[in-house]
């Protein structure tokens, strides 16, 4: 029987088993150990950040992200409503209002002319949101909240390597945000990264990711914090994936070609731009929706694929449709028909780094005879 494809696989062949070792062996396991600050160190280089702040995953990131800003009741954040839960969870738990807009139609990030136009005295930050591969048209947005004094959460979970016009993502927000989940194009297992440049504000990241613990006196507190610790185990990985980023985007960015070539001719779906004005695509994942003339949808798609041995993911579901915001009162009446479309069509295949050139052939051929 042929072997299932899963939809993601890591590569973990480099250095991590033996940074792993070391941190068995020294017994520095914590988050107290070297490994993290070497992380935080060269991931803040590599991304052209002043400073780095490990945490457990890039959900809490994003929490941290939030309240780092003084985000709370009264405020407002607008954001994608096609992104991940984490991202308006973040601004619901502190207190605020998110405000959602759609996301355009061809490279799936959202749409900064409609985050213009949703703007209000309330306006506290914006949470640009980097979407498989591609990402927003930060220059655009920093123009737009900048005069205002709009501050901008980039969350660049998906843009590791990814760059904007050359700059970094994750180098444009006010405060900037990456995961290190194991489909990323480096991964810790779990784990994530809150980026700034601000002295005091990556002071308070710290703090607020460390139970907000005091040097002089640890154990009395002003405020409450968090255990977001990154560990030392997690970091040894992240540095050894981090050493072949370059190597990786390359073979994302391979893997994309060779998929784009393969599905040249299927109709019946559309596929991932190559490149927008502002950015090349590197491939996170690689998405297809399905045509209107398709006469079922991706959750049927998915499912036939399945019985293939072919793994897939769906795409996000949107924000505004999420039941459990829905019961909060929030984004009622909401319309935001591209979003809906890409979650009802929308679907990514195998697209991790360990994918060989047969895996693909394999998943096209599964595709190909259920869209026939």
């Amino acid at each position: 029987m042929t072997s299932f494809i899963p939809v993601n696989e890591p590569l973990l062949n480099g250095n991590e088993k033996r940074y792993l070792e070391q941190c068995i062996d020294t017994g520095w396991i914590s988050s107290e150990g070297p490994f993290v600050k070497r992380l935080e160190e060269e991931f803040a280089a590599r991304v052209g950040r002043k400073h780095a702040v490990a945490v457990a995953n890039g959900s809490v990131a994003l929490d941290l992200a939030v309240a780092a800003l003084g985000i709370g009741p009264g405020d407002e954040v607008i954001l994608p409503s096609f992104t991940i839960i984490s991202c308006a969870s973040a601004i619901v738990r502190a207190g605020a209002t998110p405000v959602a807009v759609d996301c355009d139609p061809k490279h799936w990030n959202m749409n900064v002319a409609q985050v213009a136009q949703r703007i209000t005295p309330r306006t506290k930050a914006v949470m640009a949101v980097h979407i498989y591969g591609l990402c927003v048209d930060m220059e655009a947005l920093v123009a737009l909240c900048k005069p205002k004094g709009i501050a901008i959460i980039e969350d660049a979970a998906e843009a590791h390597g990814q760059a904007v016009r050359g700059k970094p993502c994750g180098s444009f927000g006010d405060i900037s945000t990456f995961s290190f989940y194991p489909n990323k194009h480096i991964t810790t297992g779990e784990g994530g990264m809150v980026m700034v440049d601000d002295d005091a504000l990556a002071k308070r990241c710290q703090s607020l990711r460390n139970l907000c613990f005091q040097p002089e006196k640890r154990f009395v507190h002003e405020e409450l914090g968090w255990n977001f610790r990154m560990s030392n185990l997690q970091a040894a990985v992240g540095c050894a994936q981090l050493e072949r980023l370059d190597e990786f985007t390359r073979i994302k960015q391979a893997m994309g070609k060779r998929y784009d070539s393969l599905l040249a001719g299927l109709d019946a779906i559309e596929r991932p731009l190559p490149a927008v004005a502002w950015a090349d695509n590197i491939y996170w994942v690689y998405g297809v929706v399905l045509k209107d003339h398709v006469p079922f949808d991706a959750t049927a798609a998915m499912q036939k694929l399945g019985k293939l041995g072919v793994g897939t993911r769906p795409f996000f579901w949107p924000m505004h449709e999420q039941p459990v915001f829905k019961k909060m009162g929030l984004f009622l009446g909401e319309s935001l028909p591209v979003s809906e479309r890409l979650a009802r069509r929308g679907f990514y295949l195998p697209s991790g780094m360990a994918l060989t050139q047969a895996q693909a052939e394999r998943v096209v051929e599964a595709l190909h005879e259920v869209l026939a």
